[in-house]
């Protein structure tokens, strides 16, 4: 078997959080700069956090500066780890917990993260439901604000945890939104689509992702992840 490295996303494809994340965005844009609706014209899917912040300061007028964005992140992750304490309905996605147990079985196999959250909220939201200490490694939004970028950052990672050139590397995203498959395809890398978050089966199988799954308790999706 190929040395394989996964980069798993977070919202909508390992977890669910109740909108514990748009809540703390909410209130950071309200304390920085006393507007709550700042993000209330689009959704959040597929983008990084600091992807979200800039076009919620473009939305109410404000220069999307970089210490901007910064302030607003530091604001944000402190109201993320409130937010998650009290965050009842965070949950698992169906075969998401037997996934994880099967690839940390499979010798060759670099478990790690893709997301748009930065680090520190990664953890918050991981944490809250038990399986941060999964990841060895990941891409994040602090690393990149493009996804296809974060992505590229998270799978040299990965092989240099396998101790493996990236090029011998067999990479996959596992995520739940075209911009997954995206910038999956943007770096070469194999896609398995999961319906489990606000995008149908149906609207991902039109991206064209390598694999496609209702979730990842489906048949053939733990083959699909081990390859």
């Amino acid at each position: 078997m190929r040395p394989t490295v996964l980069l798993w996303d977070i919202d909508g494809t390992l977890l669910s959080t109740g909108g514990a994340g748009r809540r703390a965005m909410e209130r950071a844009f309200d304390r920085h700069a006393g507007r709550r609706d700042a993000c209330a014209a689009f959704s959040f899917d597929g983008m990084t956090d600091r992807a979200i912040l800039r076009t919620g300061l473009r939305a109410i007028g404000h220069d999307a500066t970089e210490d901007a964005i910064d302030a607003l992140l530091a604001i944000y992750v402190e109201l993320l780890a409130e937010e998650m304490l009290v965050a009842g309905d965070t949950r698992l996605h169906h075969g998401v917990l037997e996934a994880l147990d099967a690839t940390a079985r499979r010798a060759g196999c670099a478990v790690g993260l893709g997301t748009g959250n930065v680090r520190a909220g990664a953890r918050a939201k991981l944490t809250r439901v038990g399986i941060y200490e999964r990841f060895a490694f990941g891409g994040f939004g602090c690393d990149h604000e493009r996804r296809d970028e974060l992505l590229r950052i998270g799978a040299a990672r990965g092989a240099a945890v396998l101790g493996a050139p990236l090029e011998a590397c067999r990479v996959v995203v596992i995520g739940d939104t075209p911009k997954d498959i995206a910038a999956a395809q943007a770096i070469g890398a194999e896609s398995i689509a999961v319906a489990t978050g606000s995008y149908d089966v149906a609207a991902l199988a039109a991206c064209a992702p390598t694999h496609l799954f209702g979730d990842l308790g489906a048949e053939g999706a733990l083959e699909a992840l081990l390859g």
